[in-house]
């Protein structure tokens, strides 16, 4: 394929390289400040900076690496909970002021004393469609902020392509932006990049599941433009290396990768590094940004509000137009396969920095990170202790079976025999015990608190994960609430097909499980009653 060199990385080399670089940043001191650094950090003159948009995907991510500088970072976050969810919350480096770009006093208050303020701000999720205007407006209140702050620096991250009568929305607002931070009397440093990759961005989710989910895909015309995407380890050294380098005050600086290709490649790239064959790709000149970004919602995770901006963004050529940014901070840049090789290992191993999402109204990466999971969740109250509750959920499967739903679970279970699975004919230990690690039927237990929860991964052979999971939660006056939840992570087309096809049979077999959890607890209750009855009357007649 054109313009893509370089062999696909193994994830875990990618990761040990990930690994070794980070461990020769040096060792930190008493005050958190990395000693190897200080030194370049004094030499620019730099101490102290500012992030705006730090829980974002790329601020969330910048952030450590700036504390790993030896720099006092400061963050202005409107949601400060959101930062005890990051690993590097309770650095000692690391200030958190709470307020939003709306608040000139919060901006002003955040801005005294910085010498570098990071603005890594996009109103795309929080504005709905009006995002543009207000991403205009927001970055007028930051200048204003700043004034008077003794700032010397200003950097921002907007997206490559050209103006004219066909630049997406999407792209004029990130243009307008850049824009308006450099008619500021402070210096300001825009750095332009286009598709990012990365675990967890907005682009590489839909790149990803689109491949994954369509074998066939009929496609606008805009995946014979293209681009060039960079890696998500390059983009944070460019806006980290930038502070030593004082040719890139007050510049536009084109980002990319080392492969320039269409986006119809790139979509055959992420195919094969997935394991899956070539996808069919059938472009048509009838597919508007409408249309475009209610399939991309629907096949993948991404919503349409988002989906959509980015799908025009698409439609426009995003190819750095220099070479400045490898002049002025030269460096190896990861290539397309192996920055797709790199996000997709730290998927599959949960280890995901920051996810698009984190900047919505939904902090936090969902349970099963990176990917869509569907849910059946089901409660019920009960008569009985937690003790109880939970020793009638552990007799599930062998010889107790499913309360009730046998014969759908039994055929199931001859279904996944004929595919070459293991089925139910494993059973289970012991009828009513249960320990981490053990088979039962199908399942395999992978999570187990003693009164407290019971979690099933499913081994039998299926299109995606699966997992069965009880809850038990202490109610007043002795009783429990249990709370069974059922979870899928589809693997393709198949396996979104497979749960809706199933989704029917949820309704009659997870409400029987539980009603017959509810009737084993409370019967167990009873069942100690009377004997501690006859206990205490055979007491009385001996004595």
């Amino acid at each position: 394929m054109a313009g893509v060199t370089g062999a696909f990385l193994p994830p875990e080399r990618v990761f040990r390289q990930a690994v070794d670089k980070r461990r020769q940043c040096g060792v930190w001191d008493l005050q958190g400040r990395n000693v190897s650094q200080v030194e370049k950090v004094n030499k620019v003159n730099v101490s102290k900076v500012l992030v705006c948009g730090a829980t974002g995907y790329v601020g969330g991510r910048l952030v450590p690496r700036l504390l790993e500088e030896g720099l006092e970072v400061r963050c202005l976050v409107r949601s400060p909970e959101k930062m005890a969810d990051f690993r590097f919350h309770d650095h000692p480096n690391l200030e958190i002021i709470e307020g939003a770009l709306d608040d000139l006093g919060r901006i002003k208050e955040a801005a005294e004393g910085v010498d570098v303020a990071y603005y890594l701000v996009h109103a795309m999720i929080s504005a709905g469609d009006d995002y543009d205007s207000r991403d205009r407006e927001l970055a007028k209140n930051f200048l204003e902020g700043l004034a008077g702050s003794g700032c010397k620096r200003i950097i921002y991250l907007g997206g490559l392509g050209e103006m004219g009568p066909d630049l997406s929305k999407h792209l004029r607002s990130r243009r307008a932006v850049a824009e308006i931070l450099q008619s500021s009397a402070i210096p300001a440093t825009v750095f332009r990049a286009a598709m990012i990759i990365g675990s967890g961005s907005a682009s590489f989710e839909i790149l990803r599941y689109l491949v994954d989910r369509l074998p066939i895909m009929v496609t606008p015309k805009w995946v014979k433009v293209e681009t060039q995407p960079i890696a998500i380890r390059d983009v944070l050294r460019y806006l980290v290396q930038c502070l030593e380098v004082p040719a890139t005050v007050g510049r536009v600086i084109d980002i990319g990768g080392s492969d320039i290709l269409t986006y119809r490649e790139m979509m055959q790239v992420m195919a094969v590094a997935n394991g899956l064959s070539r996808r069919l790709i059938l472009p048509v000149p009838v597919l508007t940004p409408r249309l475009s970004s209610g399939w991309i919602s629907w096949v993948t995770p991404v919503n349409a509000s988002i989906a959509r901006p980015l799908a025009e963004g698409l439609r426009n050529r995003t190819v750095c137009r220099n070479n400045a940014a490898s002049e002025l901070m030269p460096g190896e840049l990861m290539g397309v396969q192996s920055a797709i090789h790199a996000a997709l290992g730290k998927l599959a191993s949960g280890e995901i920095e920051t996810r698009w999402s984190t900047a919505g109204e939904m902090p936090g990466d969902p349970a099963w990170s990176g990917g869509t999971t569907c849910c059946d969740e089901r409660a019920t109250e009960v008569d009985a202790s937690e003790a109880d509750a939970f020793q009638a959920i552990c007799r599930i499967g062998g010889k107790y079976g499913y309360w009730g739903a046998d014969w759908l679970w039994s055929l199931r279970g001859w279904m996944d025999k004929f595919v070459g699975g293991p089925g139910l004919r494993r059973g289970r230990r012991h009828p009513t015990e249960l320990r981490y690690g053990e088979a039962v039927d199908f399942w395999r237990v992978n999570g187990y608190h003693s009164g407290e929860l019971l979690r099933l991964h499913a081994e039998m052979k299926l299109p995606g994960e699966a997992e069965l999971e009880f809850q038990v939660d202490a109610l007043p006056g002795g009783r429990c609430q249990v709370t069974q939840t059922a979870r899928f992570r589809p693997r393709g087309l198949f396996g979104l097909a497979y749960w809706y096809s199933v989704l029917p049979l949820h309704s009659f077999v997870f409400p029987t499980m539980l009603s017959g959890i509810k009737r084993d607890a409370e019967a167990l209750v009873q069942e100690r009653l009377a004997a501690d009855s006859n206990a205490e009357a055979e007491h009385e007649t001996t004595h």
